[in-house]
């Protein structure tokens, strides 16, 4: 379980880590969710209480463990972090649930991956703050109520939809990270520029973020490969003209759709005359897997209309046909 854990958001010293911001008042975007965290924790803070437990949801990317390291900055507070898969025992739990100290934050990443057996041990964890633990065998069984301090647990999922409904109903804040615009994406590179201390022309950063598909980690990501390609070049700074060639070269389209986007749209055209066709079929069509397809890439082509979802299946809409300069073919659906 060690592994998985962070006690402390500053102790995070990877490329990713550097990256994330500590404090609402850095954090670019999701201003409705700021604003409500804000009235949240300071109310929390008045009342010298653990904040109430959250659930953040929304498409992989959108900083959903930001925001979760935030909240914890702003509570003063230290935060474990660990993962809905990697904790397969119920003990698993139980000796992360006993190590917490009054006030701390508990960040389960796709909790909706959490063992079912599991799950269950965390209702009373979060209503009660106690866990009952079964010791011994046969006759000699017995259990033993552990009581826990203070803690609010932050839970992360891309699948809002695979939570049971007990455990979703125990979140007192559920809220949905949204795409970012494209001028929210331009503020998050120019401060990718500075932590990298590269320097990039305004125009680059408006193209960068027009590629990014709505997503700061899908920004930063591309920063990174388009600084490549102007090192690599002898640049000090980077262009627009820069931008555009790396990201050419990347085979990322000027709506940031990348080689699995495409495909996937010219699947449907091309092997099912444009639907409806089912997920598995389009994924098995195409070499994917069902779950990457729905979890990461479906969510953007929703959000910029090139796909609808119908009860038949998957359909390419008039938009996705004219993205690919192919004439559109009115299906009946």
């Amino acid at each position: 379980m060690e592994r998985d854990e962070i006690l402390d958001p500053s102790l995070e010293d990877d490329e990713e880590g550097s990256l994330r911001p500590l404090s609402f008042d850095e954090y670019v975007g999701q201003s409705d969710l700021k604003q409500n965290l804000r009235v949240f924790v300071g109310a929390a803070k008045m009342r010298n209480e653990s904040l109430d437990h959250v659930l953040l949801y929304g498409p992989p990317g959108l900083g959903k463990t930001t925001m979760s390291m935030i909240i914890a900055n702003e509570m003063h507070s230290h935060i474990r972090v660990t993962t809905g898969p990697s904790i397969e025992r119920t003990g698993d739990l139980v000796a992360l649930l006993s190590s917490l100290e009054p006030g701390d934050v508990l960040f389960i990443d796709e909790i909706h991956r959490l063992p079912k057996v599991v799950e269950e041990v965390l209702y009373p964890a979060m209503e009660d703050f106690c866990v009952d633990v079964v010791i011994g065998k046969d006759a000699a069984t017995r259990s033993v109520r552990i009581d826990l301090p203070p803690f609010t647990l932050i839970g992360a999922t891309t699948r809002a939809g695979d939570l049971s409904a007990p455990l979703r109903d125990r979140f007192g804040i559920i809220s949905k990270l949204e795409y970012y615009s494209i001028e929210e994406l331009t503020q998050i590179i120019s401060r990718t520029s500075r932590v990298y201390h590269f320097e990039m022309d305004e125009d680059a950063k408006v193209e960068l973020a027009k590629r990014s598909r709505g997503t700061p980690r899908i920004a930063n990501r591309l920063f990174r490969r388009v600084r490549d390609f102007a090192q690599f070049n002898g640049d000090d700074h980077i262009t627009k003209a820069r931008t555009s060639e790396a990201l050419d070269r990347l085979k990322i389209d000027d709506l940031g759709l990348d080689d699995v986007d495409q495909k996937y749209i010219m699947g449907i055209i091309e092997r099912f005359k444009g639907g409806p066709v089912g997920l598995e079929s389009l994924a098995a069509s195409i070499g994917e897997e069902p779950q990457t397809l729905e979890d990461v890439y479906e969510p953007y082509l929703l959000q910029v209309g090139l796909i609808k979802r119908t009860p038949r299946g998957r359909v390419v809409t008039e938009l996705g046909y004219a993205h690919f300069h192919i004439p559109f073919m009115q299906q009946l659906l």
